[in-house]
């Protein structure tokens, strides 16, 4: 599901100059529409959370299902700014992604008690397999029958096979008992109260994801800025994304096992820092290649990361909102990421001032993660 749902987003990176040339706006009102569907989704992730708390994963699953097809059927007719705004940010984000990324890592998270890493971190991949292999679906589309048809046709894609897998969740969690969340107690100790520790790691996603987002929504439109053909930028796209789905499927479990889940996650956003500060100087298409590369692995440990965490050192009680409360703080950067690029772009016809931006923001994640490791250590250290 997550592989299928996640296509919402490429379709949208996909056709962005497509759209914009097609119907004369800037490169502002496409990147609104992206972000707005992250920030649907953030929101309507906490929803989905509380939900997933008493109900279970299937029918948020199929609400999903069901919004993200209809968006992508309804987008081949849009003709207006608002219309886009509402299909992205209302259908596929706040009914649509809400009920991918947090619930279904919150469901997987609670199947495993040993190897969580690597559980969450395959569900996790799920994005980036979605990222390497939908753009240059979308790319032949576009070039085949526009971005309006594949728009429909992916649409149609989605309701004929993400609400059938639905039915998948209707076994019941593992932690779930007559109907009720048993209230498991986190493995470490206790360094700050659940409230305080949520808060923190509220505010530290938001500075990762706001340089994530960069390269996701602008790659393809910056490799065709720089004068290499869409289906080169779609490649490089698939090879950042490739990166992280091996990132995310062995990276977490192996890193969170060795090192824990925190400074795990310090080290792909190190790394996601860094490749992100090369994307301004890398011209050559090798270059890009490395770059690309090298961002993937960093990207994608980065959001997989945040649901180990909170399961490792908060209660499972409510896990679901508290997970959906952080992706939607992530989603706030993600969308601010995104917006950030194109008014860079539209102002000085370059994305190089958002990528710096964008090492920035990272940085402030990389503070607040190293104060929150050292806090746990000392209170480990107490412990013993």
């Amino acid at each position: 599901m997550m592989v299928v749902g996640t296509g919402s987003v490429y379709l949208l990176v996909s056709a962005m100059k497509p759209i914009s040339l097609e119907l004369d706006w800037p490169r502002t009102v496409p990147s609104v529409a992206y972000a707005l569907q992250y920030l649907g989704g953030g929101i309507g992730g906490i929803l989905m959370g509380y939900w997933l708390d008493r109900a279970g994963m299937a029918r948020p699953a199929c609400l999903g299902a069901l919004m993200i097809g209809l968006g992508g059927v309804l987008t081949r007719d849009v003709q207006a700014a608002w219309q886009l705004y509402l299909i992205y940010g209302l259908m596929m984000g706040l009914a649509g992604r809400a009920t991918l990324f947090s619930p279904l890592m919150v469901n997987i998270s609670h199947w495993f008690e040993t190897r969580r890493g690597m559980a969450v971190g395959v569900v996790g991949s799920g994005q980036a397999i979605a990222g390497a292999s939908w753009p240059a679906i979308f790319q032949h589309g576009i070039a085949t029958v526009g971005w309006r048809e594949t728009s429909f046709y992916y649409g149609v894609f989605v309701l004929v096979t993400m609400i059938p897998m639905s039915a998948v969740f209707l076994r019941k969690r593992a932690h779930v008992v007559a109907g009720k969340n048993i209230d498991m107690r986190p493995e470490n100790p206790a360094a700050f109260s659940d409230k305080t520790f949520t808060t923190l790691l509220c505010v530290a996603i938001v500075g990762c994801c706001v340089a994530m987002s960069l390269p996701l929504a602008h790659l393809l439109s910056h490799a065709s800025d720089i004068g290499y053909d869409p289906i080169h930028g779609a490649r490089l796209l698939a090879v950042m994304l490739i990166c992280a789905a091996l990132s995310s499927m062995f990276g977490i479990g192996f890193l969170s096992h060795r090192f824990g889940a925190i400074i795990g996650l310090m080290m792909f956003s190190v790394t996601q820092a860094v490749a992100l500060g090369m994307f301004p100087s890398a011209e050559s298409l090798t270059a890009l290649y490395l770059v690309s590369a090298l961002f993937g692995l960093g990207y994608g440990g980065v959001l997989p990361s945040y649901p180990v965490i909170i399961r490792e050192h908060v209660t499972s009680k409510g896990t679901g909102a508290r997970t959906g409360l952080v992706v939607f703080f992530g989603t706030i950067g993600m969308a601010l990421g995104a917006g950030l690029g194109g008014v860079s772009f539209d102002l000085s016809g370059s994305y190089a001032p958002a990528f710096y931006a964008g090492v920035v923001f990272n940085l402030s994640n990389l503070c607040i993660l190293g104060y929150v490791a050292i806090k746990l250590r000392a209170a480990r250290l107490h412990v013993q």
